[in-house]
């Protein structure tokens, strides 16, 4: 049975385990990361598409953002639209920051290749993974791979694993609150070999209900409609699609294109946050401990600025100072909420309530009223903008 000593020990070699174990290994701090996915299986979830610019400050930092210099999608602002009326919200030039769009799934290709020519210790494909020890300071990590059983002994155990992880079931239950929100609908979002159609992402609101036009290259086009959470993908042919994104995106002037479609699936949108992000040894980043509905990008953005404010409090542990390790979870969970509340907004904002008669005919013009103040207020765009190019830590 191999036993592998190490500082810290991993779980989920997704964007932020990938990133912590990055982190940590420029600062000299040796990690093991294990993963019970294939590598393959990472890097074929199509999520996320928008890096706020401290996230990518921190790739740039790190030395891992060849990838988003030369490829990214550098993006001054938004369009926020309501039927007939498109109004672009300029970031850049209200509050000096911008975004980028460079795929999820590309931030762990870049990652994947430099922990690769680096020989980082990364287990993929590990069964019967398991964390002992959480309430003690020798932690230790068990997992079987290429049928051998293995034991990781470490000073911590991150969980970087997802909503559906293991980590965060390993604190006790008196010893931790979920707060959850589920949305009544979802997103349908497709890949389409085309060019995008806009500049800039368009966050539109219709009758019909939400319709967002995104990108993620100069050749493929991310798109996405508001559908009822119990739809099946299989009543959405590709004609029925794009016949929904012109009437929900049309303005007058402007044309979508359309492409053959690579991609297409159903996402449920819910909110949830764990009351406490550490327990003993165990430390939660990312999906592990929250998670955001996608109208306002955050869910990638949120899991690089726990790593970053992780990888900090580890490094700063071992040269004799733990005051940032014992109050992690307190300042994560600040910004985290502050995040949760922006994402909550957005999806109000542009999401069309199911229902019908006088309360939802109200509803609907209420928002069309919240968003004609936002697209004239230089106040209110300043903080729409200040809010999705990125909150400072803590």
């Amino acid at each position: 049975m191999p036993t592998l000593s190490t500082r810290v020990a991993i779980i989920g070699a997704g964007p932020a385990g990938l990133l912590l174990g990055w982190s940590l290994r420029q600062a000299g701090i040796d990690f093991v990361i294990v993963e019970n996915k294939s590598r393959e299986y990472i890097l074929g979830r199509v999520r996320a598409g928008v890096l706020e610019q401290g996230a990518v400050e921190t790739l740039q930092r790190l030395g891992v953002s060849e990838g988003v210099d030369a490829r990214g999608l550098v993006h001054h602002g938004i369009y926020l639209q309501s039927p007939g009326l498109r109004h672009h919200v300029d970031f850049n030039e209200l509050i000096g920051r911008t975004v980028t769009v460079y795929g999820q799934q590309a931030v762990v290709r870049d990652l994947e290749a430099a922990h690769d020519a680096a020989g980082s210790a990364v287990f993929y494909e590990a069964g019967d993974v398991a964390v002992r020890g959480i309430e003690t300071r020798s932690p230790s990590l068990t997992f079987t791979h290429d049928g051998s059983d293995y034991t990781v002994e470490a000073d911590f155990i991150v969980g970087a694993d997802g909503f559906h992880g293991i980590s965060r079931p390993a604190i006790p239950n008196n010893r931790l609150t979920v707060f959850d929100k589920t949305y009544p609908f979802a997103w349908l979002g497709i890949l389409a070999d085309v060019a995008p159609s806009t500049d800039e992402l368009i966050y539109a609101l219709h009758p019909d209900g939400f319709a967002m036009h995104s990108m993620r290259s100069n050749s493929v086009s991310r798109l996405y409609i508001q559908v009822d959470p119990g739809d099946d993908i299989s009543n959405w042919p590709d004609s029925r699609i794009w016949d929904a994104l012109h009437t929900r995106l049309a303005s007058d002037g402007w044309a979508l294109n359309e492409g053959p479609v690579t991609e297409k699936s159903i996402t449920p949108m819910r909110s949830f946050v764990a009351s406490t992000l550490n327990h003993g040894s165990l430390f939660l980043v990312g999906d592990s401990g929250h998670i955001v509905p996608p109208t306002g990008a955050k869910g990638l953005n949120s899991a690089i600025s726990d790593v970053t404010q992780l990888s900090a409090a580890i490094v700063t542990h071992y040269a004799d100072d733990s005051a940032l390790l014992s109050s992690y979870s307190d300042t994560a969970l600040v910004r985290q909420w502050k995040v949760q509340q922006f994402s909550q907004w957005m999806t109000d904002l542009l999401h069309v309530r199911p229902g019908t008669g006088d309360e939802a005919a109200f509803d609907y013009r209420s928002q069309l009223g919240r968003l004609d103040y936002v697209t004239h207020s230089l106040y209110a765009q300043r903080s729409l903008a200040e809010q999705y190019t990125g909150l400072p830590l803590g």
